[in-house]
């Protein structure tokens, strides 16, 4: 089966942690990823290098790899340049995630011209993180072979949701020829059913799973308000 063919119609679970969490370190992020193959998870976003090694020892789960570098003076962090692509690419991954928004990059190269180069080095397939309709359709007419809504509510032209951007789903999956999927605050199985009934490709669920401390924290809000 090709990496699409795995991913299809299916959760994939984002396992990351940063520096200051419990959960951080590359071993439990291996645990994370495991406990989610074994929940029924179709794959995995996992961001660095060493986390990414760490998962491909415990899982043949598809592995989406990011790099998520913001020393950089630019607002794109998601894989932003070569230099990351290549990190992503030597560690493993199946399949790239990068930035497709309408932002100047750190090299300042286009996003088509960054697409084409890492279909040249790497041959991953692309999965590009966007947050409108137009960077969606630019994505695509680029060369990538996914888009996924990941992005919106995050750049400072798309309104911030408590929830699953559903408007922007419905629109990339009526536009574009190419699988979509429905990434950002999902947080209820509810809304994962919701986004395959859109039309979703598939749908990648984070927070909701894989960061106790937020969830405990969700937990505590709803209480102290009762």
């Amino acid at each position: 089966m090709s990496i699409l063919e795995k991913l299809k119609g299916g959760l994939i679970v984002s396992c990351q942690a940063y520096t200051g969490d419990p959960l951080y370190g590359s071993g439990i992020m291996a645990a994370m990823a495991k406990a989610a193959e074994i929940g029924g998870a179709v794959g995995i976003r996992a961001n660095g290098t060493s986390d990414i090694k760490e998962i491909k020892k415990v899982t043949t789960l598809p592995i989406i790899g990011i790099y998520k570098d913001n020393s950089y003076d630019s607002e794109i962090y998601i894989t932003p340049t070569l230099k990351e692509v290549e990190e992503v690419f030597m560690a493993g991954a199946d399949m790239i995630a990068i930035d497709a928004t309408d932002r100047l990059r750190p090299d300042r190269i286009s996003l088509n011209d960054f697409i084409k180069e890492i279909k040249v080095r790497t041959k991953m397939p692309i999965m590009a993180d966007v947050s409108t309709l137009q960077e969606g359709i630019n994505a695509q007419k680029a060369g990538a072979a996914i888009v996924s809504t990941t992005l919106s509510g995050y750049t400072n032209y798309t309104k911030k949701q408590d929830g699953p951007d559903f408007d922007l789903l419905i629109q990339l999956v009526a536009h574009l020829s190419i699988p979509v999927i429905l990434e950002g605050r999902v947080n209820r199985p509810e809304e994962a059913k919701e986004a395959l009934k859109i039309g979703a490709f598939s749908v990648v669920v984070g927070s909701a799973i894989t960061r106790p401390r937020m969830i405990t924290a969700r937990f505590v809000k709803a209480m102290r308000r009762a």
